[in-house]
């Protein structure tokens, strides 16, 4: 399989030639040690696919001339991660996870629980650091959309959603089992999986995000790490939406 970039600017026509800068170049010249050439692939992140050849390398600039080019529409229904901010880096590990799995959206929770807490330099700083996880699992996974990390949002910014959308809240003492999903043919409202924190949602945010319309699932008899919760559960989400 061809490498696979991603570009700063604006998608190409077949017969342009695109260049390659910054971290980029030095990625494809340095690490992945492109060739004048060898036939690549190169994205914008919003749907445009590319398929080129190198016509030069170098540490700052890889130029590389277009034969082909795909569009690929954007997944319906988009399937959404909001997961609760993790001590350590597991909730990084779910970032990374879930997009080279396929999610389309990323929303960073300050849950109740969360023992990692972000002020308002620590918000900025922490959405960077997600979106930029999130773009190297994306390349590596020869994505065509690469997910948006969202701001940082609150339980009552979660409750606010669900009038527009099908939110699954994860937790192991629900009777319903994700596997029960149905999906109606048409409905195209994003499907949003919540995942908490080490500690578990806690019980008033439950309440809420149930009174607000959404549904309490569980992933089978065991409780998984909150780095594992959502993949798992995209995988299983993805099986019901015919994507794999």
């Amino acid at each position: 399989m061809a490498l696979h970039f991603l570009l700063d600017g604006p998608a190409a026509a077949p017969g342009d030639a695109v260049a390659l800068t910054g971290a980029e170049a030095h990625h494809a010249s340095s690490v992945r040690r492109v060739r004048v050439g060898e036939e690549v692939t190169v994205g914008d992140g919003h749907g445009a696919w590319l398929t080129g050849v190198v016509e030069s390398v170098a540490p700052r600039e890889v130029v590389v001339r277009i034969r082909e080019r795909a569009d690929v529409a954007q997944a319906s229904p988009r399937v959404v991660l909001v997961q609760a901010l993790a001590k350590g880096d597991r909730d990084e590990l779910a970032v990374q996870a879930a997009t080279e799995l396929g999610v389309d959206e990323i929303v960073p929770w300050q849950a109740a629980r969360s023992v990692s807490r972000w002020d308002a330099a620590k918000a900025v700083k922490g959405r960077a650091r997600w979106t930029t996880i999130v773009r190297e699992a994306a390349k590596q996974a020869h994505r065509s959309w690469v997910p948006e990390v969202t701001e940082l949002t609150s339980t009552a910014g979660l409750v606010r959603r669900a009038a527009a959308s099908r939110i699954l809240v994860l937790e192991p003492t629900a009777a319903e089992p994700l596997s029960a999903l149905a999906v109606e043919p048409g409905d195209a409202r994003d499907v949003v999986l919540v995942v908490g924190p080490e500690g578990g949602i806690a019980p008033d945010e439950l309440e809420a995000l149930a009174a607000a319309g959404a549904r309490l699932v569980r992933l089978g008899d065991t409780v998984l790490r909150t780095s594992t919760a959502g993949p798992a559960a995209l995988a299983v989400v993805s099986t019901a939406l015919g994507r794999w």
